[in-house]
């Protein structure tokens, strides 16, 4: 059985200008997946603009990967519509917690890593990957894509488990 080497929360923020999918508005909830694990926030009824401020916390055995995030509005009668998704790689949060280990860091607020948006991304903006009292953070704003508009305001924070130093290495 393999171990637990840390926790992965995602905060769904909020999303801005979704598309509608409704009359004249869209009900829209976000599907979170990492790996085998998969997660959701609720319904915010009748909203383009929707604040979640939700989170969304998952066992990690493997800290590489990409998290996915898909928008959907929900339909009473018929089958959910598709609202855009997005993605985010995983590997600047795991860089950065062998940086963090490496300074030997455990408190404050330290800048370790830049993340910027390219073709490979779903990144608006330049991201900063941060060590925040113990905690590695992410804080993107993230472009959906297959829809005509909508963007996803999102925060990743990666704790190691207790028992581990160093992704995956047991003390």
């Amino acid at each position: 059985m393999e171990e637990i080497v840390g926790l992965l929360k995602v905060i769904i923020v909020q999303g801005r200008n979704l598309a509608i999918r409704d009359f004249m508005s869209s009900d829209p909830y976000v599907v979170v997946r990492v790996g085998n694990q998969t997660a959701k926030t609720k319904v915010i009824n009748s909203c383009l603009n929707p604040v979640w401020n939700e989170e969304l916390t998952f066992s990690m055995k493997e800290p590489l990967g990409v998290l996915k995030l898909e928008v959907f509005d929900r339909d009473r009668f018929k089958s959910d519509d598709r609202m855009g998704h997005a993605f985010l790689d995983l590997q600047p949060l795991v860089s950065a917690s062998k940086l963090k280990r490496a300074l030997k860091l455990t408190t404050g607020e330290t800048t370790l890593r830049k993340v910027a948006p390219n073709s490979d991304n779903c990144l608006l903006a330049d991201s900063f990957v941060m060590h925040v009292n113990g905690e590695i953070v992410l804080d993107v704003h993230l472009r959906l894509r297959d829809v005509e508009s909508g963007e996803l305001y999102v925060t990743v924070k990666w704790i190691n488990h207790p028992t581990t130093t160093s992704l995956g290495r047991a003390r």
